[in-house]
């Protein structure tokens, strides 16, 4: 039987690596960009766009949390089929996402160096009903696909990990993408906000990478 504190011990790096994981998925641009060029087009205050980001952000959580229920229902009832499975196919998802975010951060450096985010004129303002729900709409249906395999390492600690996690998800999340839409609307250059974001994706893609390597032969 599995001594309690040790289960503890071991579930706390896999909640860090989750917010870490949450907050720099968050530094994509897809995730604060669009409320920084809403906010402007439609003449919304600093609080309002932010509002708009953290709301979103949590949207964005919930929507991941649904469709990572789902895949550690599948998991559980694989590993009633294969014991020990679980660890392995988190592992794996992880150096799988790792690698794909590595290998295009890499290929699409290049070209990323020649965009200019932020120089393209909006277009005319929609009502603020409709661009609000918009954004909503635009971070509910991308729900994060590198932090699902996370859910299926922590579906291992039960229910009270999975919530752990969860929060961990929300924290990193909610955290970055207020915090680059802040920056970017209150003055920020979005040109290098966006030459930062382009090392996100290799970032991103080492740290899965390495969760993935401590999921199948570490201590998570």
């Amino acid at each position: 039987m599995t001594d309690p504190a040790a289960a503890e011990s071991l579930l706390a790096p896999l909640i860090w690596g989750g917010f870490v994981a949450a907050f720099l998925h968050a530094a994509l641009p897809t995730h604060w960009l669009p409320f920084v060029l809403v906010g402007r087009a439609q003449g919304w205050r600093a609080r309002m766009t932010l509002g708009a980001a953290a709301l979103a952000g949590m949207v964005h959580v919930i929507s991941t949390a649904i469709v990572g229920g789902l895949i550690v229902a599948a998991g559980l009832a694989l590993e009633e089929r294969l014991a020990g499975v679980l660890p392995w196919l988190a592992a794996a998802m992880m150096f799988g996402f790792g690698a794909y975010y590595l290998v295009r951060a890499l290929r699409t450096r290049a070209s990323a160096a020649r965009d200019e985010p932020g120089r393209d004129k909006p277009g005319r303002a929609v009502s603020d009903r409709a661009a609000f729900l918009g954004l909503m709409a635009l971070l509910a249906l991308s729900p994060g696909e590198v932090l699902l395999p996370l859910y299926l390492s922590g579906a291992q600690h039960g229910l009270h990990g999975l919530i752990l996690l969860t929060l961990a998800f929300a924290a990193g999340t909610i955290l970055g993408m207020v915090l680059l839409t802040g920056a970017a609307f209150m003055g920020a250059s979005l040109l290098r906000l966006e030459r930062l974001a382009r090392f996100e994706g290799a970032i991103l893609g080492a740290a899965l990478i390495i969760l993935g390597l401590l999921v199948a032969f570490g201590p998570l």
